[in-house]
């Protein structure tokens, strides 16, 4: 693997002067709640509906499990971490914006409220989609992947309604943690051969320091099915860490609109590089207002264990 690899740490500003005029939501994160006292809105009945509009549910884990093996404590009755994409509206937007990879999948807690008997999705604003890609909120392609997350919702809450969030002291910045480099080949020059390696490193650096990934997408398979044939690979990583999101989850729930989070990595056939990419941490703090250093140490920890390793990899 060559060593004139670039480390790229992105905080750019992204202007969005046509949301302001407009007054749309400038909360990154929405949280869906519908009463659920009869217990029948389950994670299978949730699951059905996203697939019957069109997502791919690529995952829909109970934390209370885990949380109660590890920490011996539970604050919800229900709390899953749920990742999903719809293929269809992931390929339009990658079209344009080859880092939407972001988006795929999207990640969502469900949560309940047991004192009023009500359960609760939280996922990211079109503001939120927008923001941590840089892509503009006016994107066709962008609203239509927004829009279907809201059917989805509907159909998986009935009689939900959106709750009133908080305001929050967001930030204007496009935060993301970026990567360029190339791969070496080798005398066969197996791109697919140099990536499975790479992923492999990257699996068995993170996995020993407690890290999991709950989903991994085949992207460039489903481009290629629908007849899209840019890319040597495109492909996207959940990556979890419990002691990430337990300690954020007691106060902030809705924080797993970013949890677990994408890393997605993708070679484009017209090019040498290889670009990889995750969502700042920095993205929970300023969408729930994490205040907590107990939540906020492990999680800008995590993010720099991310970092060392991808860095030493490509160095």
């Amino acid at each position: 693997m060559k060593k004139i690899i670039l480390l790229v740490i992105t905080f750019l500003m992204v202007a969005f002067t046509d949301v302001l005029a407009s007054g749309k939501n400038q909360q990154d994160i929405q949280i869906y709640s519908a009463p659920n006292a009869d217990g029948k809105i389950s994670a299978k009945s949730i699951n059905r509906a996203f697939e019957s509009v069109g997502f791919i549910v690529d995952g829909n884990n109970d934390m209370n499990k885990p949380f109660g093996l590890r920490f011996h404590k539970k604050y919800y009755n229900v709390y899953r971490l749920m990742i999903t994409h719809s293929p269809k509206e992931v390929l339009e937007l990658v079209k344009k914006h080859p880092g939407a990879g972001l988006l795929s999948p999207l990640s969502m807690s469900i949560y309940s409220d047991d004192k009023k008997n009500r359960i609760n999705m939280a996922t990211l604003t079109l503001h939120g989609m927008a923001r941590i890609t840089g892509i503009s909120e006016n994107d066709k392609a962008l609203i239509a992947y927004y829009e279907l997350l809201n059917k989805a919702l509907a159909k998986a809450l009935p009689n939900g309604k959106f709750e009133v969030v908080d305001s929050k002291t967001l930030s204007d910045k496009k935060l993301d943690v970026s990567f360029k480099t190339t791969f070496d080949l080798g005398e066969d020059g197996d791109i697919d051969e140099a990536k499975e390696d790479f992923q492999a490193e990257f699996e068995g650096e993170l996995e020993p320091i407690g890290f999991l990934f709950p989903g991994y997408i085949d992207l460039n398979s489903e481009f290629n099915d629908a007849g899209y044939d840019e890319f040597d690979f495109y492909d996207t990583y959940s990556i979890c860490k419990f002691d990430v999101i337990f300690p954020v989850h007691i106060k902030h729930p809705e924080a797993g609109a970013f949890a677990p989070c994408t890393f997605f990595m993708y070679k484009k056939k017209s090019e040498k590089t290889v670009h990889m990419g995750f969502a700042s941490v920095e993205n929970w703090v300023s969408a729930s207002g994490i205040k907590d250093e107990n939540a906020l140490k492990p999680l800008r920890a995590a993010q720099k264990m991310i970092e060392d390793v991808v860095n030493e990899l490509i160095e």
